[in-house]
């Protein structure tokens, strides 16, 4: 996963939209992506100024309304690509048109199989995983 982290996107207004320029580089980038054969899904996000954070420090929900000021990076989109390295993910991310101020965190996902026997067996025990 090629998560997008855009500098200043924690402080955004609602409603904060990207330059027409940009996304069109962004995406022949996505073409260029799914041409490959290895993407898999991507989104944008809106800002965190139209979200919310749900907090469970006492074990009871306590939502807190967007924008959140204690964060400093936010996710701004993702891309979910099936690659066969994580040199391969780190190439594609360096290939993207992304700006001066944006950042991309590349992250596997877990799978069934990176998990220990018991772990597994939690997972397996109540059917499918998600």
């Amino acid at each position: 996963m090629m998560l997008m982290i855009p500098g200043g996107y924690d402080q955004a207004a609602p409603g904060t939209m990207p330059d027409p320029e940009a996304v069109r580089r962004m995406m022949a980038y996505n073409r260029e992506l799914q041409h490959a054969g290895v993407l898999l899904g991507c989104d944008g996000l809106h800002p965190p100024s139209m979200g919310a954070r749900i907090h469970f420090d006492e074990g009871q929900g306590r939502v807190v309304d967007g924008p959140f000021t204690e964060a400093r990076e936010v996710l701004g989109g993702y891309w979910m690509i099936d690659v066969g390295s994580l040199a391969e993910a780190i190439e594609w991310a360096r290939r993207c048109p992304a700006g001066a101020n944006e950042v991309i965190e590349v992250r596997q996902v877990q799978e069934l199989a990176d998990f220990p026997p018991e772990v597994r067996a939690a997972v397996t025990d109540g059917g499918s995983p998600c």
